[in-house]
This record gives structure tokens, C-alpha cells and sequence, in this order.
């Protein structure tokens, strides 16, 4: 089985690659970065020191099983459930988020599976829900059509006729596109994506994949969850695995980065010298022996 040959780092944080001498990932500042963060439910130890980073203008695919602690991952980047140690940085500056509206106000969407639309609403509607441009007390109605025209044009979508359509008679891969723009529409700066695939049909996959390519191409830090492999070779710049509650590789997709590579990380925490393995010998801990996804 062919392997990535260089970048190979069990850790993101930069500081603790370089302890070990091995190259960091990449030079450039990361848009969001979280150092050393733990999550216990009760007696549960869900997330073990987790580092990650998510850089601008690149794709960073977040995989695991089920069970690996993604979900808690990306809900304590969200305000969602607060952190019990650690530290979060944003542009280079340590921020504290204690509620998905701090998330917001930095400039960081999640998009989730079920990708919180009203089906009874249209894409405007939906796209400024709880958000609505006002004038004179009333609302703006042509601003709010214009802002989601320009912003559907921004992301090269072309499939959706009208933005007064109801969401109910979108397919799910517009739907997906629509819950994506809803997300970027705030100027945002990263966004998570949640198996924005799943359920979807191959032309809608593609669609949708070309819409998370444009979004980085934008300079937009982009997350990535999935369990589609093909998928996160497709539009990934790096992949972060996750196992136990531990991330234990973050690795560049290069040509030799192959499917099975990734599976054995998911599936067993390390492949060859990449993975847990590496991570417990350079920081002179012992494996995890538990965690899970709340």
C-alpha cells in the first residue's frame, strides 16, 4: 500500500511538531486553531487533548468512526458544548465561546446533517431566517432577494430557478447548496460542513463537492466531515483522523494518499508510522482506551 511520504505529523499544533522534529504542516497561520482540548461527559473522557487547525483557502477533511468524538469535536468549536480544558485561537487571538452566537460573531458556520432548514419557507426566507434586513420597520424584501441572488452567483450555483422557491420542492443536493450559502452569506470566514454528501446522489455529490472547492478557492477555511473516503480524496488539502477521542494524524492528500491509507487510520488509529503509534512514543503517553461521540 503506497503512503504519503512527506507531512507525515501524528499532532497540528506546530509548537509540539517541532519538539519533535519533525516539519509542520504548514507555515501559514491557521483562521482557526484549538491546542490541548479535553471533554468529559460525567465518567466519559470524550475528547483527549485534541489538536486541529483549519487554514485559508484549504479543504480539511475531519474523519473517524463513529464513536471517534467528531461530533463533540465540532460542537465545542461551536459554543455548542463548552470545553473543559484547552484553548481555542481565532486568527491568531485566543477567543472564549461559550454559545453558537460567539461562534457566529467570529465568523465560523456549521452546517449540520440535517441541515436546520424550514421546508414551509423559501430560500430567502430561509437564508436570512432570524436575520432579516429591515427598512422603515418593515422588510426589506428586494434587498434581502438581492443579497441571496448575489450570493447563490458567488458560489457558481445554477441549479436552483428561483430564489422564491420553496425549499420543499428543492432535491437534496440544492437543499444542501442552500444551507451552504446560508452559512457563507455572513461573511463568514470558516465553515463545517457535516457529511454534506450523505443521502445524495452522485450528480448531487459532485455538485456539492465542486461547491466545497469553490468556498476554499474563495479563501474560506473549509472542515469537511465525512465517511466517504472517495470524497475526501477528491477535494481534500489535508485530512485530520480521529480515533478514540484523539486526533492522531493530520497528513497532506497528495496523489500517493490512497483510500486504504485512510481506513486504517479510522479503523485502528495508525498506519505504519503515521497515527497512534507515533503520537504515544513522541509525547510519552499510552494509547487511548476510550471515548465516544455525544
Amino acid at each position: 500500500m503506497d503512503l504519503p511520504t512527506t507531512g507525515q505529523v501524528p499532532r497540528v499544533n506546530t509548537d509540539r511538531i517541532e519538539e519533535m522534529g519533525v516539519e509542520a504542516p504548514t507555515k501559514q497561520r491557521p483562521l482557526l486553531q484549538v491546542t490541548g482540548v479535553n471533554k468529559t461527559f460525567g465518567s466519559v473522557h470524550v475528547l483527549h487533548d485534541v489538536d486541529f487547525a483549519v487554514y485559508p483557502g484549504s479543504v480539511t477533511s475531519l474523519i473517524g468512526d463513529n464513536g471517534a468524538g467528531k461530533s463533540t469535536l465540532v460542537k465545542t468549536i461551536a459554543g455548542i458544548h463548552p470545553r473543559d480544558s484547552g484553548t481555542i485561537s481565532f486568527n491568531g487571538e485566543p477567543v472564549d465561546i461559550q454559545s453558537p452566537k460567539d461562534t457566529a460573531d467570529l465568523g465560523i458556520e456549521v452546517v449540520y446533517q440535517d441541515l436546520a432548514l424550514c421546508e414551509n419557507l423559501d430560500i430567502v426566507q430561509n437564508l436570512f431566517l432570524g436575520r432579516e434586513k429591515l427598512h422603515r420597520g418593515l422588510l426589506d424584501e428586494q434587498a434581502m432577494e438581492q443579497a441571496a441572488r448575489d450570493t447563490l452567483a458567488s458560489l457558481s450555483v445554477r441549479t436552483v430557478k428561483s430564489v422564491r422557491q420553496l425549499v420543499s420542492s428543492l432535491s437534496g443536493g440544492q437543499r444542501q447548496t442552500v444551507a451552504i450559502a446560508k452559512a457563507v452569506l455572513w461573511n463568514s470566514k470558516v465553515v463545517l460542513l457535516d457529511e454534506p454528501t450523505a443521502a445524495l446522489g452522485v450528480a448531487q455529490t459532485k455538485q456539492v463537492l465542486d461547491l466545497v472547492r469553490r468556498l476554499a478557492e474563495q479563501g474560506l477555511g473549509v472542515v469537511l466531515i465525512s465517511h466517504n473516503m472517495n470524497d475526501v480524496l477528491e477535494v481534500s488539502d489535508r485530512v485530520s483522523a480521529m480515533y478514540l477521542g484523539r486526533v492522531v494524524a493530520d497528513v497532506p492528500v497528495t496523489p500517493a494518499t490512497t483510500r486504504e491509507f485512510l481506513v486504517e487510520l479510522i479503523t485502528s488509529g495508525q498506519s505504519g508510522d503515521v497515527g497512534t503509534a507515533r503520537a504515544s512514543a513522541a509525547e510519552g503517553v499510552e494509547s487511548p482506551q476510550g471515548g465516544t461521540d455525544v
